[in-house]
């Protein structure tokens, strides 16, 4: 992955390139009036563009970018906000003061809702096995204005572990999280989410596997849930109770720790 800066740049997005490629052990290419195509043909490697106000990310030899937002978040958090519920939230039981570790970060849409759930009391973690999208991710929790003192507090509270999430676990203390999440790539892809058709291109599937359970049921105190298709195989594999959603495409599995 090179690094490089917007078509008009200035000093400011020239240093924060130059950090950036730093940060992610990448290379920092001059823009010179250059398209992105032509760096990514030139260098034969993805691109990440650091803009005023965001950061873009591009697939080797594609034109159109990925970057943050919050994605269903905001409409979410606006919900709960008017005393209304939100199914992650329900499944999780996530109250005031608690914690969670999301395993399958992603755009971190969940983790915010989390964040906002939990308070300034609780506390969120998120994994991300791609370095470029943990540091996308991270960047844009840290910059996004969403226009919610609330949810802008809650996007700042978020902590990002870059690794593959069974290392992650393996490393944790027993019962150090209420709630361990999983919001794996779905077996049977939702197309009509533009965030999960952008997301694919950079996301590494981990999937679920018995070592990553195991794992799980040691670390969670109060709930394991995984958000997957409605389909899935996953939730009778792992013996989740499955909290089912009319007309939904996805639902939510629970497991509860005694």
């Amino acid at each position: 992955m090179i690094i490089t800066t917007a078509g008009r740049t200035t000093e400011e997005m020239g240093n924060k390139a130059k950090q950036a490629a730093i940060e992610l052990d990448s290379k920092y290419v001059t823009r010179r009036k250059r398209s992105v195509l032509t760096l990514m043909e030139t260098e034969k490697e993805g691109c990440i563009v650091v803009g005023k106000n965001r950061l873009e990310l591009y697939p080797l030899g594609e034109e159109t970018p990925f970057f943050f937002h919050p994605n269903s978040s905001m409409f979410r958090i606006k919900r709960l906000l008017k005393g209304e519920h939100d199914p992650f939230i329900d499944a999780a039981q996530l109250q005031t003061g608690m914690s969670i570790l999301d395993c399958t970060l992603g755009l971190a849409s969940d983790s915010i809702v989390a964040s906002f759930a939990v308070g300034e009391t609780g506390k969120v973690v998120g994994i991300e096995a791609n370095p470029y999208l943990a540091y996308l991710v991270r960047e844009g929790l840290n910059q996004w204005d969403s226009g919610i003192d609330d949810m802008n507090e809650a996007m700042r509270r978020i902590i990002i572990k870059q690794n593959n999430s069974l290392e992650v676990l393996q490393e944790l203390e027993d019962k150090s999280f209420d709630c361990v999440y999983f919001d794996p790539m779905f077996e049977e892809t939702i197309l009509e989410s533009d965030g999960i058709r952008g997301l694919a291109k950079f996301a590494k599937d981990e999937g679920l596997s018995t070592e990553l359970m195991k794992q799980a049921h040691r670390i969670a105190r109060k709930r394991i849930v995984l958000k997957d298709h409605f389909r899935s195989t996953r939730f009778a594999q792992y013996d989740f109770t499955v909290n089912r959603r009319k007309s939904a495409k996805f639902h939510f599995g629970v497991i509860k720790k005694t």
